[in-house]
């Protein structure tokens, strides 16, 4: 096994031109095979409210399930870097709750950073948090946690305006002491001008090739996910057909009485 990955690797990384690879789980067994397969960063996202729980959106996502995810996730895991999400409403409301619930998210999901959306309105938040001594990626651009303000998962960054104010919300999140920064749903050269200014890493989903990393949801990943998908997603298989294929046949089997057979019977 390759040596335990941790933040200041992933610092490093970045200044070596290395390319950073990051995938979701939510589940003891997807982490060990992602993990054994060589990933560098798991991230446990609130994105577990729509592909695993089924809710419409993140927002409904709670501390507790996080903290139950984070933890059948760490079991897993041995090489990478673990980072929970932080869901709505576990860090808004003051600097205390903030404080309080990522101390949960490290002692009871066995989280090893910490993840939030924000920029400027959250570079306090991040600075108190990085005080205790825990690392926090920021996530700037398309912060789902904000999709009612945005009107929807809509492109961010395209006028002048908003261009401005992502790259203002970038440099609040480092300076106030992330280590690194998901940039989402924005165009390619503004991510690649971001990536190029910062000195923390920079982990895109939908942002294009020049960020320092890349980020996809395990179950776009594998083709297990519903239409309409965006457009950053690339499914490397269409899992989706080869479930149905092997529930199909299953189904078939048992109808049929092939299975189970002599050599799937005990003696």
């Amino acid at each position: 096994m390759k040596e335990k990955v941790t933040v200041p690797q992933i610092l490093l990384m970045k200044q070596k031109g290395e390319k950073i690879v990051m995938l979701t789980a939510y589940d003891w067994i997807t982490a060990r095979i992602i993990d054994e397969s060589g990933i560098e960063i798991i991230l446990v996202g609130d994105s577990l409210g729509t592909v695993i729980a089924g809710y419409e959106t993140t927002l409904p996502v709670t501390l507790e399930e996080v903290i139950y995810h984070t933890r059948a996730v760490s079991r897993g895991r041995k090489r990478a870097l673990l980072v929970a999400d932080m869901p709505f409403l576990s860090y808004q409301s003051s600097i205390r709750d903030a404080k309080i619930s990522v101390g949960r998210l490290i002692k009871e999901g066995g989280a090893e950073a910490v993840k939030l959306e924000g920029g400027k309105n959250m570079a306090d938040t991040i600075k108190a948090i990085v005080d205790m001594d825990i690392p926090v990626m920021g996530h700037v651009g398309l912060t789902p946690q904000s999709i009612h303000r945005m009107g929807g998962y809509r492109v961010q960054g395209r006028e002048e305006r908003q261009r401005e104010r992502i790259i203002e919300d970038a440099f609040a999140v480092e300076e106030a002491g992330a280590f690194s920064i998901v940039l989402e749903g924005i165009p390619y050269d503004l991510a690649a001008t971001i990536t190029k200014d910062l000195k923390i890493p920079t982990i895109g989903i939908g942002a294009g090739v020049h960020c320092d990393g890349q980020v996809l949801v395990i179950q776009d990943l594998l083709g297990i996910t519903f239409p309409p998908r965006p457009k950053f997603v690339k499914a490397y298989v269409n899992g989706g057909e080869i479930i149905r294929k092997a529930v199909r046949e299953f189904i078939d089997d048992v109808k049929a009485g092939r299975f189970p057979d002599e050599e799937h019977s005990y003696h």
